[in-house]
């Protein structure tokens, strides 16, 4: 870890990080020796201060107006668990296993700010197949100012979008060619270096399923653009470059409910930290438990 350098977390702590804590895996490797490099100037105070647009400070369950916290979305402990969450000015991402809830507030969200809930502006009026859940009817959300811009992106629906747009014939605000004459990662980079002006919300739901890794990293500077020009971003991700963004705060979405956590901390970047730092020995675990399970079965 680099000195001086702050989790998303802690940014204005101005608290040196706790140790790494590995998964239990990692008890049965050793780490290779590490070559300690210069200090790189990456603390809080070495960056400027980008205080987003902040537009929406927190959202709120009516707890008290929800008819059953049995039925589906409220029975996911996450949702179950929700009362008041406060959203950073900047960024703000949601992470957590698949079926955790993290999307479903996401849409929830989107949906309580006017945003089609396929995706697109809050001037997209479609609907290929209903499916968003009553989460936005039970939601408040405390706000600050208005926003004059705005995009919900879903990679689920991204194809939909990008008809839409193609319907409407409005391709010279996305670049000038139509999204579905680029491959998916290069349409959703069209969609963030051309539509997105700033001054708005940002809603996005997995956008690294498009991109690879070295996309992933020019989406930081494109979101660290879109702070500088007044933006407020809340993401749902898997990725560990994404979640590296430094004005940000972590929420952690599990059996055990909602929280924050700090970048470090998160199983994202520890799993990648490890699996980088001793592949061979990983795969042996992970192959090595799976080839005794296959045997195990082929005797009975």
């Amino acid at each position: 870890m680099v000195p001086g350098y702050a989790s998303p977390g802690s940014h204005n702590s101005g608290v040196t990080p706790a140790p790494f804590r590995r998964p239990s895996f990692a008890t049965a490797m050793k780490p290779r020796a590490t070559v300690r490099q210069t200090a790189l100037p990456l603390g809080p105070e070495a960056r400027p201060k980008f205080g987003g647009g902040g537009f929406v400070t927190a959202l709120r369950l009516r707890r008290e107006e929800v008819p059953n916290f049995s039925a589906y979305p409220f029975a996911i402990p996450a949702i179950r668990s929700l009362d008041r969450l406060e959203l950073h000015p900047a960024v703000t991402f949601f992470i957590g296993e698949n079926g955790s809830g993290k999307s479903t507030l996401l849409e929830a969200l989107a949906v309580k700010l006017r945003f089609n809930a396929e995706g697109g502006s809050r001037n997209f009026n479609f609907a290929t197949r209903e499916t968003h859940s009553p989460l936005h009817e039970f939601l408040t959300l405390e706000r600050k100012g208005h926003f004059t811009d705005g995009w919900f992106l879903r990679a689920e629906s991204f194809y939909n979008v990008a008809s839409q747009i193609d319907d409407l014939g409005v391709n010279y605000g996305y670049g000038g060619q139509s999204l579905h004459a680029q491959s998916h990662g290069e349409a959703f980079l069209s969609l963030l270096a051309n539509r997105l002006q700033g001054d708005g919300v940002y809603l996005f739901d997995e956008p690294e399923a498009a991109l690879s890794p070295q996309r992933q990293l020019s989406v930081l500077t494109l979101l660290h653009r879109l702070v500088y020009h007044r933006s407020q971003l809340v993401i749902a991700t898997h990725s560990p470059i994404l979640l590296s963004y430094p004005h940000a705060r972590i929420y952690e979405f599990g059996e055990h409910g909602l929280r924050e956590t700090r970048y470090e901390d998160t199983e994202h970047f520890r799993i990648t930290r490890d699996f980088l730092n001793r592949p061979e020995r990983m795969l042996e675990i992970l192959l090595g438990e799976e080839e005794a399970d296959l045997k195990s079965k082929e005797r009975r």
